[in-house]
């Protein structure tokens, strides 16, 4: 007779990664409505639950007060000082959070810089910011990965960022200079991808299965998509690179850079020229850009709507998503008027391909890419909460 216990063992670390991720990504939940959300029975649950609070992964809190009907039950919160560090390197800044397995940004910096950093030092930068963490706010924390999230090509495998023009990194091995820097287990993903599983799992395309989602930095315009609920990467991990595209530009009036691609005519540079600012965060760009009454920055806001118009309604005529959200310096362009793009898109666009389209405005703001970044820096944990688990840094 065969022994069952390693396809009994394999079913239980399946239960506890399940538990894990819903109580990650929809909050504390009762133990009963664990049970009802698996199917499991009431004492299943309760040693699932005891055996991920062993290891320091979710903790149980006193029963809502509010329950007035049968035996209160115990509600299963993910832990909060388990953490990733999440990091979005740009040429202007390098912006680290620390956030929560609760899904809480506990620690957010941002750290501007006046020149383009490079692998390495991007490595060193994030090595002594999670010390000092340890040393300060984190003490006691358990950092469990890092997240980065790179305006560039990320290959897949093996985190290799192959080309980030506006950085100048070519072929850069970054997840292995920020293991060995940190420790840490590292993941590296393309910055609007993870921007665009953000929105997905917790902003403005929740509960949406067919997403396009476009992100605007400093480094120019990128993607994501979300096609039947699941983020698609490509063959090597490249998948949405729409500032890449060449944009249909009607009038030669418009154009400002010859043959350039996308992101050379819808332009955060461009932006902040407009307001005579050389540089800015997202809020404070947004605040310029509304504040404005100069015919100048009315025109080229009117300019960059118009071609990412166009941009967009090619977009919706190959992938015909439900949703089209819109990030970063996109958003801000997106908000002076949104219901006037969504009428600029469907003047190009296949009519069939527009019922139904909504188009919004990335709702977690300028956190979305670092959340994505720390979903990314999870995942090993969330897939395999006994095997990935370790001592308390």
């Amino acid at each position: 007779m065969t022994d069952p216990s390693p396809a009994a063992e394999g079913v239980r670390q399946r239960n506890l990664a399940r538990l894990l991720r819903l109580v990650h990504l929809d909050g504390p939940l009762s133990r009963a409505a664990l049970t009802e959300a698996t199917g499991l029975n009431r004492s299943t649950i309760a040693d699932l639950v005891a055996e991920l609070a062993r290891e320091g992964l979710v903790e149980e809190r006193a029963p809502d007060p509010s329950r007035r009907v049968g035996r209160p039950s115990p509600v299963v919160a993910a832990a909060p000082r388990v953490i990733a560090a999440a990091v979005n390197p740009e040429v202007d800044a390098v912006t680290l959070a620390a956030i929560g397995l609760d899904r809480e940004i506990v620690l957010r910096e941002r750290i501007d810089v006046d020149h383009l950093v490079t692998p390495e030092e991007t490595a060193a930068i994030i090595a002594e910011r999670i010390a000092a963490w340890r040393e300060g706010g984190l003490s006691g924390a358990r950092i469990v990965a890092v997240g980065l999230a790179v305006p560039g090509l990320v290959r897949a495998a093996d985190g290799l960022v192959r080309d980030a023009p506006h950085l100048h990194w070519t072929d850069a091995p970054v997840r292995d200079l920020v293991t060995a820097a940190t420790g840490l287990p590292t993941v590296v993903g393309n910055d609007a991808s993870l921007g665009a599983v953000a929105e997905h799992l917790y902003g403005a395309a929740r509960g949406i299965d067919h997403v396009v989602y476009l992100n605007g930095g400093a480094s120019g315009i990128g993607g994501g998509l979300i096609v039947h609920g699941m983020p698609v990467a490509g063959a090597g991990g490249y998948a949405g690179e729409f500032g890449q595209n060449r944009p249909g530009i009607a009038s030669n009036a418009d154009r400002r850079a010859g043959e350039g691609v996308l992101e050379d005519e819808v332009s955060r540079a461009r932006l902040l020229a407009a307001v005579r600012l050389s540089a800015a965060d997202e809020p404070t760009l947004a605040a310029a850009l509304a504040a404005s009454d100069q015919p100048d920055v009315t025109d080229e806001l009117t300019r960059q709507r118009g071609i990412l118009a166009t941009a967009l309604a090619n977009a919706v005529n190959v992938l015909n998503p439900s949703v089209v959200v819109l990030g970063g310096f996109l958003a801000t362009l997106a908000e002076h008027d949104v219901e006037g793009l969504t009428a600029a898109v469907g003047a190009q666009a296949m009519t069939a391909n527009m019922e139904g389209l909504d188009i919004r405005v990335a709702s977690l703001a300028e956190d979305r890419l670092l959340i994505g970044a720390a979903e990314a820096a999870f995942e090993r944990l969330l897939a395999d909460p006994s095997g990935a688990s370790s001592p308390a840094s």
